[in-house]
């Protein structure tokens, strides 16, 4: 039995070849068509072309890129200025019994802190850098809180004198310390007052006095808003006309809202305060920090026990700018560290540009109602 067989397959080259017998046989025609075939059909099959990459040219820009927007200002209060001099922020310890006031050179401070000391008395930091006053005063004796507030400005601290275990405080905790009792220079006694209500000194003296580790100026210790309008009281918080303190029972600040002026006005209880030009003392921002009042290991007269306050930590803090207020929460990580203050949502709580009053408020016995 015969199995079929398939048929070849026919290549393209045989193909070519049995054409190309056809043409030659039939004649002249024929071979010339037979060599075009032949040509045709020896020709290599083309191949692709090679892929390109083409490059796009860019041009580089030939403008700088621009400059940010950020204004320079004065640390300690946020305010705009051309340069900030090269010179230390100072801290006095400035008395604010009934006998004292008015005060010389509080309406230049930057920023003031107000404690609370010995039977129940209230004591004054006021830190100067943006504003150089001739007359500060009068200068009284260091307190174990002070340490914690001046440290992180890493400046002076100029007083009359202390305890020699207070005194040691201060450069304990990396302060420069001027002191009148120990003849530093800018610190004098005047004869209008009485001692010991009587010690003045010169804040440019004190800048000038300061050495090489507590010359430069200050870091800041606040965070401030671009302007009024943006900082934290004004943009969420509540209208307030009077900020009514009480501190202790022997000092009752208050605080009024002045629409004409944009500030907050002074007043020790019902007496409007001033200073001893004349000018009303007042405050961009007033901040009320409530902490921790214990006793420290110091004893005054009679064995009556010194304060101090607890502000390595956190705590509730109530910030006034603007004729409004805010809550939220002070922070401060070490000694040495800045007090940072925070909104309820833990972002930072802007201050307004200008002058801070720090009211520090003893918790559990100290309050402020706002009205």
């Amino acid at each position: 039995m015969r199995m079929p067989i398939a048929p070849l397959a026919r290549s393209p080259r045989g193909a070519c070849a049995r054409r190309s017998r056809s043409a030659r046989t039939n004649g002249a025609i024929g071979v010339v068509a037979a060599a075009l075939l032949l040509a045709a059909c020896s020709a290599p099959a083309p191949s692709a072309a090679p892929a390109v990459t083409v490059t796009p040219t860019i041009e580089p820009s030939k403008l700088a890129p621009p400059t940010p927007d950020v204004p320079l200002v004065w640390p300690l209060t946020g305010v705009t200025t051309d340069a900030v001099a090269e010179r230390p922020a100072v801290a006095v310890k400035i008395e604010n019994t009934h006998l004292a006031r008015p005060q010389s050179g509080l309406e230049q401070a930057d920023v003031v802190w107000e404690t609370i000391v010995e039977f129940d008395v209230s004591r004054l930091i006021a830190v100067y850098h943006s504003q150089v006053p001739t007359q500060v005063g009068p200068v009284r004796s260091v307190r174990p809180m002070d340490p914690l507030i001046v440290a992180p400005l890493h400046g002076p601290l100029a007083y009359s004198g202390g305890q020699p275990g207070i005194l040691a405080l201060i450069p304990n905790a990396g302060i420069q310390s001027i002191s009148h009792d120990a003849g530093a220079p800018g610190l004098a006694r005047i004869s209008t007052r009485s001692a010991p209500h009587n010690v003045y000194g010169n804040v440019e003296t004190f800048m000038a006095s300061a050495d090489a580790s507590h010359s430069a100026p200050p870091p800041g210790q606040f965070a401030f808003a671009r302007s009024a309008e943006l900082a934290g009281a004004v943009v969420s918080g509540t209208p307030a006309a009077t900020l009514s303190f009480r501190l202790s029972s022997q000092s009752n600040p208050a605080w009024t809202w002045d629409a004409g002026s944009g500030l907050w006005l002074r007043s020790e209880g019902t007496t409007s305060a001033v200073s001893a030009t004349g000018d009303r003392l007042t405050a961009t921002n007033v901040v009320a920090v409530t902490a921790g009042h214990p006793n420290s290991p110091f004893s005054a007269q009679n064995a009556a026990p010194v304060p101090t306050y607890d502000l390595v930590g956190e705590g509730d803090v109530t910030v006034a700018t603007g004729g409004r207020t805010v809550a939220g929460t002070w922070r401060k990580t070490a000694m040495d560290a800045p007090l940072q203050l925070f909104l309820a949502d833990g972002s930072p709580l802007l201050l307004a540009p200008g002058t801070t009053w720090v009211e520090l408020v003893p918790s559990g016995t100290g309050s402020l109602t706002v009205s």
